[in-house]
């Protein structure tokens, strides 16, 4: 129990950390879906488009979603935009670098999915394939226009019988993949690019702003963490006093079964003062509404003076 204490609160103190983490394995878990995937293109000139396309950025949505929902941080930035303002003001450039951060780490699934089906280029041949003009191939140049859409439309299937007697369709699926995989290459390429200039450039600008964003966003973060574990032991303690305020009236039951309540009565001494006054449920509410809409501001000299 003690090891798995410890590992909450290792996931809990570095949460950037475990999210790089899962955001790896997200990637990785893209490819290994794609490369245990069995495409197979319907080979029908009004479905090839949509079955291609398809597969090419469902799942990459599917697998933003994933990110944006394991990522605990897109929760508390969303109560940090929606909140009331209250007693402190809200401060858009850290719900801006927030949701950077999010997006940016919620995008590396994605874009390796959409990358590697590019670099295979099988979804691009079955989307783009009923699209190609037949005059830039030769073995097209005899044949009605309702063949042609029927033979460019079976280019992904290599088994067709109606591409037995035609070899072009060997040259569309070579210049689709040609296609698909410079197209890959160059995102990859641009991706780089950007990554380098985003890190080298960095200290070209302002670095007040980016260090106070950072500090406040992991502030937020922090603070909620610390008020879901203060109210998880308010609440135990609120508990342990209802429960001991229920059984006061079989005091003298318990007595005469030889039960004591001594020990738990210490303990609801110490939760006493931990509760500060809170008796009932309506004030436990308002508590909780005061913390929602009128957040305390960040100012702690007053307490520091008393």
């Amino acid at each position: 129990m003690d090891r798995f204490r410890m590992i909450f609160q290792y996931f809990q103190s570095n949460s950037e950390s475990v999210m790089n983490g899962i955001c790896g394995l997200l990637a990785l878990a893209s490819v290994k879906m794609y490369t245990s995937f069995e495409f197979s293109c319907p080979c029908l000139p009004h479905y090839n488009m949509a079955y291609g396309l398809g597969i090419m950025f469902i799942p990459p949505i599917i697998l933003l979603l994933c990110g944006l929902i394991l990522n605990r941080q897109s929760l508390v930035m969303l109560e940090e935009w929606r909140r009331p303002p209250g007693r402190r003001k809200k401060d858009l450039a850290v719900i801006r670098y927030m949701c950077s951060s999010i997006m940016q780490r919620a995008m590396v699934a994605p874009v390796v999915w959409i990358i590697v089906t590019l670099l295979d280029g099988k979804c691009l041949i079955c989307a783009f394939s009923g699209s190609m003009d037949p005059k830039k191939f030769v073995g097209f140049a005899n044949v009605s226009t309702v063949q042609v859409q029927q033979l460019l439309a079976k280019v992904p299937c290599k088994d067709e019988e109606l591409l037995r007697n035609n070899t072009s369709h060997k040259a569309v699926s070579r210049y689709l993949r040609c296609w698909s995989q410079a197209l890959g290459w160059s995102i990859l390429l641009i991706l780089i690019i950007a990554a380098f200039l985003a890190r080298w450039l960095r200290p070209c600008f302002n670095q007040t702003t980016l260090l106070q964003a950072r500090h406040w966003s992991n502030y937020i973060d922090i603070e909620q963490k610390i008020f879901e574990e203060t109210c998880c032991e308010h609440s135990r303690l609120f508990a342990h006093k209802c429960i001991l305020h229920f059984f006061e009236s079989m005091q003298q039951e318990i007595k005469l079964h030889s039960f004591s309540l001594h020990g738990e009565g210490e303990g609801a001494e110490g939760g006493e003062d931990l509760l500060q006054g809170i008796t009932d449920q309506e004030q436990v509410n308002k508590l909780l509404k005061t913390w929602y809409c009128e957040k305390p501001p960040l100012d702690v000299s007053q307490a520091h003076q008393r």
